[in-house]
């Protein structure tokens, strides 16, 4: 592979990776903090949920970079 090509490669996995669960943790957020004002009594159960939430869609970015950087080392 040329070193171009992988550049692309690099700068589109870390592109996607990223933009799919930041657009989730904005969701989630928004949803969250709307069941909080409607339900205060769930309130902690919300942020639990939301926390595991923002776990599970952060260590999606991570596999990303992982990728990313797998690649930059055949460069």
């Amino acid at each position: 592979m040329t070193t171009g090509l992988i550049a692309l490669a690099v700068a589109l996995t870390i592109s996607f990776s990223t933009l799919g669960p930041g657009l989730g943790m904005g969701n989630v957020g928004s949803k969250a903090l709307e069941g909080m004002s409607r339900q205060p009594e769930v309130m902690g159960q919300l942020r639990t949920n939301m926390i595991l939430a923002y776990a599970f869609m952060e260590s999606l970015t991570i596999y990303g970079l992982v990728i990313a950087f797998m690649l930059l080392a055949k460069m």
